[in-house]
């Protein structure tokens, strides 16, 4: 009996030393993922408190710049070649083309210098947080066993998928919440880089194509978003649609009292 409480009092100090593992004992590549993974966390942040739409573009640019650094890296250590594809693609399209469709947009729109009104900046930043907090609190229990640095990478790649989503909630100007989408499936990308190193490359040539589709589908949609309403904002076409919706239903009550007049 003593014997049994003392095995199981040795491998409780075991996993709690493993589980509270200092920085300074992980080697330099887990040190390295763990800081590129609060640069990506920190770049979603500006984007949540961005209000020009030019520097959100630009702080896309880097984080996927960000996500194109840490492929590179996990396929250097980890000897997974076709990652390196994988980061010159994260290049060609998250830090040039689609941020560069996305700056033709904005000057062809003639919204290079608009500014979205943020109700509540504050509570929305804390908000991000909150989410950073409950983002660990998730990823605890399902890698209680692993490393300081899987634990941190799964906990920002879920951090940075819900605040993307905070961020397409939060704001009213379709260009951000196309922005905050494609926020989502960087930190989808992170994930799958830095936990499993890496989706097999078709697939991850599917989703490569699959983004550059959106995003030029996006921009067709905003053309026509803006010839139609003469707007980007989302929340004035949920107003013309509630508009619409009094204009009929002041009709049919109309319609329906001509009808009973004798």
């Amino acid at each position: 009996m003593a014997s049994g409480f003392r095995t199981f009092h040795v491998r409780n100090d075991v996993c709690g030393s493993k589980n509270n593992m200092d920085l300074t004992q992980l080697g330099l590549y887990d040190q390295a993922i763990i800081v590129f993974a609060a640069l990506v966390l920190f770049t979603s942040f500006i984007m949540l408190a961005q209000a020009r739409v030019i520097p959100l573009i630009y702080t896309f640019a880097w984080q996927g710049a960000l996500l194109a650094v840490v492929t590179a890296l996990v396929a250097l250590v980890s000897n997974h070649p076709h990652l390196y594809i994988s980061a010159a693609l994260t290049v060609a399209l998250k830090v040039f083309l689609i941020p560069w469709l996305l700056y033709r947009l904005a000057v062809r729109l003639n919204i290079r210098h608009d500014a979205e009104t943020i109700k509540h900046p504050s509570l929305l930043l804390l908000g991000g947080a909150g989410l950073v907090i409950f983002s660990y609190y998730v990823a605890l229990p399902i890698v209680r066993l692993s490393g300081l640095a899987t634990r941190n990478t799964i906990a920002v790649s879920v951090a940075v998928v819900l605040v993307g989503m905070l961020l397409m909630i939060a704001r009213k100007k379709a260009v951000a919440q196309v922005i905050g989408f494609m926020s989502i499936e960087n930190g989808l990308f992170f994930s799958a880089v830095v936990s499993t190193y890496g989706m097999p490359l078709i697939v991850e040539l599917g989703v490569a194509f699959d983004v550059l589709v959106a995003a030029i589908l996006f921009g067709v949609f905003f053309f026509h978003m803006r010839e139609s309403f003469d707007t980007l904002d989302v929340d004035q076409l949920n107003r013309l649609s509630e508009a619409r919706e009094t204009i009929l239903s002041h009709e049919e009550a109309g319609a329906a009292s001509s009808e009973e007049r004798p």
